[in-house]
């Protein structure tokens, strides 16, 4: 669908809680027919209070609803690092003091609560002769003094009382206690989440005439309990962080009355509007605003001119600094999970058991425990994280993020990406394992000066991954391309996906041991096999034939795609030249245009068992 507006008013979503005053109505025209108003939610996909479009072919329709017609595109490609809407814009009327608070970091909150933590911002907005707010403390306390004045209810001895006056700003860092006073109104840009633990409520009841819960012994384990300093380090720019940057537009009608700004394709940009009115306009449209309404410009509209006599606050989401990625890899016996910088070096790795009987939700629940611990580990916090990719054997759904059947790990029909994103929420993207492998390879192993890869792994089964420029080629149905399975003699072998004749029939170090067998009647490994055929003898002729018919499958594949470089890997791919000389005389054979034509190099693969986290990190790319 076209997007019929570049711009869209949004309308909010309404909290009453017991502190809050009716300003936002009478000074900002919020609708809201109720006593209380505490929070109108400005700019939020937070299912807990969606805001919702007023104009346009969206109209009566949430932001998340927009989204999810449009495509994540109309956020930009900064947000692609986050599983979900990555800020929650709110405005609050403060009329009495709000419950000392403090909120936890991502990898508390995570491990905890299963969504991210929260760092946020205030601009206040107004605030009343004699009002102040709670900001850290004073001095430096222990946990023992703490737990102490919570109890004993001298919390407020303490903590940093700091007098505040319309225009200031305040950056509340996860950890950071805090509190709102009376009598203040506060526009906040915070982290999308809704995590808050109560410290202290001054005894207050809540609706239901019962005190407040108090949430001490998490409060306690993610306090810091050192003063916060306020500083200017944002500056240019209001607020600047990891998740948000919030810039301040002034203007006053006679000097500057016209500002002209530009949305690109990094970002959206979510104008919010705190004083006066005007009108913006982009892409020929025009929309006038006024004191209180809240903006939503999709990325890539590219300019915009605001004319009139107002206060905003423009907020946009940065790109993040060179990210990690998580390369996953999992296999029938043990799952790899590693930490990748952008030189595709392993910066740190976990192995776990895959299976023992587990369902795989509880395996899918240990990757995400450990992944998160192996970054808590490695002072790495999730928000440095630009997503995860993860290598899974068997038919896969990429796009939908569903392991649909694998042998290997006796899965059926595992929604692995949403069960994945339940303890890690950043983007998850998933690949058959051989294609991961693949692409480590063509990322930074032997393919790495290439662009088009084809990689074959001799092992238990013949797999393989298709690399086109630079990415993985999966088609567009589901499975991927299955090299192992093209038909190299009619009738032949029986093999395991229960057609004749396959590749893997006869070429993985299943098929050589079993023909091995057959000639001499006992059981060798492929590397004595190899060994014992440097003589004139059966096993000579078994390895010639072996390396022919796997020439033909090359051959095959070659003619196919024309890729610049056939990579081999698996165990038997540990014979190097012994295979690759003859293969390479093959193809000058069998290769369409022969030697007139581009005949691809063939040579081993170099990652060996790293290929796969590697390969699963660069999914992401």
């Amino acid at each position: 669908m076209q997007k019929e507006r570049s711009i869209l008013k949004l309308k909010p979503s309404c909290k009453d809680y017991l502190w809050g005053g009716h300003r936002l109505v009478e000074e900002y025209g919020k609708e809201y027919d109720k006593a209380v108003l505490a929070e109108s939610w400005e700019l939020s996909c937070h299912p807990d209070g969606p805001s919702v479009i007023e104009n346009g072919i969206y109209a009566g329709k949430t932001l998340r609803q927009y989204i999810d017609e449009e495509g994540r595109e109309v956020l930009g490609r900064n947000c692609r690092s986050f599983c979900d809407f990555p800020i929650l814009i709110k405005l609050i009327d403060a009329k009495d003091k709000l419950s000392i608070q403090v909120h936890p970091d991502n990898a508390y909150a995570l491990k905890k609560e299963g969504q991210y933590g929260k760092t946020e911002m205030w601009y206040v907005m107004d605030a009343g002769e004699n009002a102040f707010l709670y900001y850290g403390f004073q001095r430096e306390i222990s946990r023992e003094e703490l737990e102490r004045r919570i109890y004993d209810e001298t919390l407020t001895e303490v903590l940093n009382a700091v007098p505040v006056q319309k225009g200031d700003v305040f950056f509340i860092e996860a950890g950071t206690i805090h509190a709102i006073g009376g009598d203040i109104l506060i526009a906040e840009i915070q982290q999308n989440s809704n995590v808050t633990y109560r410290v202290y409520d001054y005894g207050r009841t809540g609706k239901d005439g019962k005190t407040r819960e108090l949430h001490i012994k998490e409060a306690l384990e993610v306090t810091n309990r050192k003063p916060s300093v306020k500083n200017s380090r944002c500056l240019p720019h209001v607020a600047a962080c990891d998740y948000f940057t919030v810039d301040k537009l002034n203007l006053d009608g006679e000097l500057i009355k016209r500002v002209e700004g530009r949305v690109l394709e990094e970002s959206f940009a979510s104008i919010l509007v705190l004083e006066g009115a005007g009108a913006i306009s982009s892409q020929g449209e025009v929309l006038t605003f006024k004191k209180g309404d809240s903006l939503f410009i999709p990325a890539g509209s590219g300019d915009y001119t605001i004319e009139g006599c107002c206060e905003a606050l423009v907020t946009t989401i940065p790109g993040k600094k060179e990210g990690i990625r998580i390369g996953i890899d999992i296999g029938g016996t043990d799952t790899k999970i590693g930490l990748i910088d952008k030189q595709n070096k392993i910066i740190a790795r976990e192995t776990i058991k895959t299976n023992g009987g587990r369902t795989p939700e509880e395996i899918v629940r240990e990757i995400g425990e450990k992944t998160l611990e192996l970054l808590e580990r490695e002072e790495i916090g999730i928000e440095e994280c630009s997503g995860v990719g993860v290598g899974v054997p068997g038919t896969l759904d990429c796009k939908n993020g569903v392991v649909i059947y694998s042998n290997n790990i006796k899965w059926e029909n595992v929604a692995i990406v949403r069960e994945l994103e339940r303890y890690l929420p950043i983007p998850v993207s998933i690949a058959n394992d051989a294609d991961c492998a693949a692409l480590g390879e063509a990322a930074a192993g032997a393919g790495k000066r290439y662009q088009d890869v084809i990689m074959l792994t001799l092992g238990t089964g013949v797999g393989g991954g298709v690399i086109l420029d630079g990415r993985v080629y999966q088609g567009k149905g589901i499975g991927g391309c299955e090299l192992g399975h093209m038909v190299i003699i009619e009738d032949g072998e029986l093999c395991t996906c229960g057609r004749r004749g396959c590749l893997e029939a006869y070429c993985s170090a299943t098929a050589l041991i079993r023909d091995a067998k057959r000639a001499v009647g006992k059981d060798m490994t492929p590397k004595e096999i190899f060994e014992a055929a440097d003589e004139a003898g059966e096993l000579k002729e078994i390895v010639d034939l072996y390396i022919r018919r796997l020439g033909v499958g090359i051959a095959n594949i070659v003619n196919i795609f024309r890729p610049q470089i056939v990579l081999l890997g698996g165990g038997i791919s540990a014979q190097g030249s012994v295979l690759t000389k003859p293969l390479c005389e093959i193809l000058k054979k069998s290769c369409f245009g022969g030697e007139r034509g581009d005949i691809p190099e063939i040579a081993i693969a170099e990652l060996g068992n790293d290929a796969g986290m590697i390969g699963a990190a660069n999914l992401l790319d």
